[in-house]
């Protein structure tokens, strides 16, 4: 008998260890910094020539509304700002601002401050700002961010900012702490927010990809996909830098997707957008 409860009390003991042992280690999970992405609001476009996003007449008479957020993410080793939605200067007017040709009409409600605040933040909390290209949607408040170090692909920075570039983007003129990069670059060096290179819509296009510690990672598509028919049928705009770039920056971009089993957000489709929010809010 005395045995059979020496042995009882031994396993009590061990067992109390390891229900310690878990509950410190689920207070260390608990207290370790995590990566946040905030979704931001950075403006809508209404699209009224759709076949501007084809090599053809494949849209030819159709419009689409398009979103033009842009994303924070939030690490242990700093912040990162992913695009820029458009200019601040469509905050506050009564009606949208149409394009002179009648191709696009663009409204935004809310200034960069104001969202920033919104979640305790301010344009100094910034490390790094990235934008996956430098058309004007994806520029707008960009100049406010001059004390974050610009990651831009090298190409791109050469022609939109550099010595060498015919005409120099006001939209990026502050941003004068740059890092060049040529290629993937892995932002904060733990594969967690990855800056991966994907030529042809512009220059210098690029994409990002994020491990957030949800079930998946998520990977924003820039301007790679404007909206689901363009991903489906790898179709390419009219405006695109470079056809034969783009095609290949798809099928580079969709066989790494599969590689990850990546959730792919395009960043202009109101479907993706609350899709991604919801993700994060569960």
């Amino acid at each position: 008998m005395r045995k059979i409860i020496l042995l009882l009390i031994g396993i009590s003991i061990i067992s109390c260890k390891n229900t310690k042992k878990e509950n410190l280690t689920a207070a260390s999970e608990d207290l370790e910094p995590k990566i946040i992405l905030y979704v931001l609001d950075g403006g809508t476009i209404q699209v009224n020539k759709l076949e501007l996003f084809s090599q053809d007449t494949t849209y030819q008479g159709q419009s689409k509304a398009l979103l033009s957020p842009y994303y924070i993410i939030s690490h242990p080793k700093g912040t990162l700002m992913w695009d820029a939605g458009l200019s601040e200067s469509l905050v506050g007017l009564k009606e949208p601002y149409e394009t002179p040709d009648g191709g696009f009409s663009m409204s935004r409600k809310d200034s960069l401050i104001n969202q920033l605040a919104a979640i305790g933040l301010s344009i100094e909390s910034f490390d790094y700002i990235a934008l996956s290209h430098h058309h004007a949607d994806h520029t707008g408040h960009a100049n406010l961010m001059k004390n974050a170090t610009w990651l831009v692909q090298e190409n791109e920075f050469n022609a939109i900012a550099g010595d060498s570039a015919k005409v120099k983007d006001p939209a990026v003129k502050d941003l004068t702490k740059v890092e060049i990069l040529n290629g993937d670059y892995d932002v904060f060096n733990d594969g967690m927010v990855v800056i991966k290179s994907m030529p042809g819509h512009t220059i210098g296009h690029q994409v990002l990809y994020l491990e957030l510690g949800l079930e998946q990672p998520i990977l924003l598509t820039g301007d790679l996909y404007h909206f689901e028919e363009n991903r489906k049928n790898k179709i390419v705009p009219s405006f695109n830098y470079n056809v034969e770039q783009t095609l290949k920056s798809m099928n580079d971009f969709e066989a790494f997707a599969r590689e990850k089993n990546a959730i792919v957000i395009i960043q202009h489709s109101s479907k993706d957008f609350n899709r991604l929010k919801e993700l994060l809010n569960n």
